[in-house]
């Protein structure tokens, strides 16, 4: 893997302020999206009783207001917070490790939280059960918190490896081994388990934005919040590291701090919405060079905030193909993020930047 060439952070658009235009029109984007995400479904709702329940009014059908509040409006909360998490940490991802392919899941985090949710359908499972109803005996949050145990077990080893290794090409390799090794213990437990935890298992894997309740939204959302936080606390550190580690080293940046809080921060977004929503694939790598390509900008003081929005505004489109509004068809949530992101990833691949090694615009 070839270091990336430093991109420049000048760019034309800040000076003529349409930066804050385009994370405005970003920012309304969201708001239609969230808003027909609402509507859209097996049953469709007119955006204006959408709006009227929404604010707390009454609704000309009563079961609209319980089809919103039960299951569209968790739902696409879910997926906001899922897409905007994904999309950050994969930005992250990509400025540490200099490499246009990286995302949050280099590093294992995927993997450990799959590892944990095996351990929990694939041994403590029961036949002719749903994934939830699975693990439903151990309680609401017991599948979350055996993902959240295996994706901090992978994430502190890394960060163990982290403090032994000065190259962050190395540590992308390292984290790449670690989740080679937990995938092979989870191929294991697949191979001698019952068919019933195997499907209880591969459906939570497809990925899913509509198994997130109130009270694990409760859980999630400032878990990602937190990271969000963090992730802006850390732009700064982002744009030194854009013009190499030497050189940010002499700018005062302490060059192991920044690379285990960015770890860290990453590995919290990805591994809280990998917890609740399953491994949840592409939105980390295709959301952040979308943003680049719309911003024309390389700065990690406008690309986080634009991450968010749009890493929001895609996983909420992703959601409504795969709910195929109009008809009772649910399709893989996974499937959709491929075709929206793979797409992406060759377009990247093949551009004539990318091809001497650099990964802006």
């Amino acid at each position: 893997m070839a270091n990336a060439v430093p991109i420049s952070t000048e760019s034309p658009w800040p000076r003529l302020g349409l930066h804050p235009l385009a994370l405005l029109a970003l920012l309304l984007a969201l708001l239609g999206t969230f808003l027909l995400s609402l509507s859209l479904g097996s049953v469709r709702i007119p955006l204006d009783q959408v709006l009227t329940i929404v604010v707390g009014g009454q609704p000309a059908r009563a079961t609209w207001a319980t089809i919103i509040y039960d299951f569209r409006l968790p739902k696409a909360l879910t997926a906001a917070l899922a897409g905007a998490a994904l999309a950050v940490s994969g930005l992250q991802m990509q400025m540490l490790f200099r490499n246009p392919l990286a995302d949050p899941y280099v590093l294992g985090v995927s993997s450990g939280a799959s590892l944990g949710v095996a351990l929990v359908v694939l041994t403590v499972g029961a036949a002719n059960t749903t994934l939830l109803a699975v693990v439903g005996l151990l309680g609401n949050l017991s599948l979350v918190a055996a993902a959240c145990i295996g994706a901090g077990a992978v994430l502190g080893l890394v960060l163990a490896l982290a403090q032994r290794v000065q190259s962050s090409i190395t540590l992308l390799i390292l984290g790449l081994m670690v989740g080679y090794l937990t995938t092979a213990i989870v191929s294991l437990l697949l191979y001698f388990s019952i068919a019933e935890r195997i499907h209880a298992y591969i459906a939570w894997s497809f990925g899913s934005f509509g198994g997130v309740t109130w009270s694990q939204l409760r859980v999630l959302a400032p878990v990602v919040v937190i990271g969000l936080l963090l992730a802006f606390t850390l732009t700064k550190a982002l744009n030194a590291l854009l013009l190499g580690e030497a050189y940010a080293q002499t700018m005062g940046l302490n060059i192991r701090r920044a690379r285990i809080g960015i770890v860290a921060g990453s590995a919290i977004l990805a591994g809280a919405v990998t917890a609740f929503c399953g491994p949840v694939g592409f939105l980390g790598i295709a959301v952040p060079h979308l943003a680049r390509a719309l911003l024309r900008s390389a700065d990690h003081r406008v690309l986080a905030p634009a991450c968010t929005l749009l890493g929001a505004t895609t996983a909420l489109l992703a959601d409504l193909a795969a709910q195929a509004p109009g008809s009772d068809t649910v399709l893989p949530l996974n499937a959709i993020t491929a075709l929206i992101g793979a797409p992406v990833v060759v377009w990247v691949i093949l551009r004539r930047g990318v091809a001497r090694g650099a990964f802006g615009v």
